[in-house]
């Protein structure tokens, strides 16, 4: 909302209800209103919080061509190949930035945000920083803050 998209809508979709299993939400964001409340069939980004996913599901379904990828993994973009004309990846490991600014384990949504920031340019770093601030007031902003511009570095976005 702050960066300027007074339309944002999220649809969460769960599959079998067990723990660990993977889950699928869809967030629309628009500078208008949006009034379909669907979830996403063809998305334009996807984003995926283990790259273990990636092995597992088909994570590009629907994906439109020209599409981007963002993977919370160790490895760099032009390790993943899918099967969509002009697809971009990008690559951060996440999980290794929550650790290194000492968030407890599996707490990557911040450091997530900094790698979309970085890869679609739809979100300013700092403003960013800044709603983070306000978000996490006395719980801790300074490591959120820290994995946000930690993971925005070192994002890697590949080529299409």
């Amino acid at each position: 909302f702050a960066a300027g998209y007074s339309g944002v809508v999220m649809a969460p979709t769960f599959g079998t209800e067990r723990r660990g299993a993977p889950v699928l939400t869809s967030l629309k964001i628009s500078k208008k209103k949006i009034y379909d409340l669907s979830p996403i069939t063809e998305p334009d980004v996807v984003i995926v919080l283990d790259h273990l996913l990636v092995e597992e599901a088909d994570i590009s379904n629907g994906l439109k061509s020209g599409g981007l990828v963002i993977i919370n993994t160790p490895k760099a973009p032009d390790e993943y190949k899918f099967n969509i004309k002009d697809v971009k990846v990008a690559t951060c490991d996440v999980t290794k930035i929550a650790g290194e600014v000492d968030l407890p384990q599996g707490i990557i949504n911040t450091g997530i945000i900094g790698a979309f920031a970085k890869a679609t340019k739809l979100i300013d770093l700092e403003g960013l920083v800044h709603e983070i601030e306000n978000e996490f007031k006395g719980k801790k902003p300074k490591r959120n803050i820290k994995a946000a511009r930690l993971t925005y570095d070192r994002t890697i976005v590949g080529g299409k």
